[in-house]
């Protein structure tokens, strides 16, 4: 019976600590852009890199 109490008093502090961190990062505005997800995707990251053909190499031992 012991053991049913430690874990549930060990489920509730990690799930205190998650809320806890959800609170955290929402009062310092981590979730407060909404305008460059749904457009972030319309846009290119980089320049595509050109990939080099495979040069024939030459058998010298003919």
């Amino acid at each position: 019976m012991s053991v049913i109490i430690v874990l549930l008093i060990a489920s509730i502090s990690v799930a205190a600590i998650f809320l806890f961190a959800f609170l955290w990062s929402v009062k310092n505005g981590q979730y407060k852009d909404e305008i460059s997800p749904p457009v972030r995707i319309l846009f290119d990251d980089a320049t595509p890199t050109v990939q080099q053909q495979p040069t024939e190499e030459k058998n010298t031992n003919e």
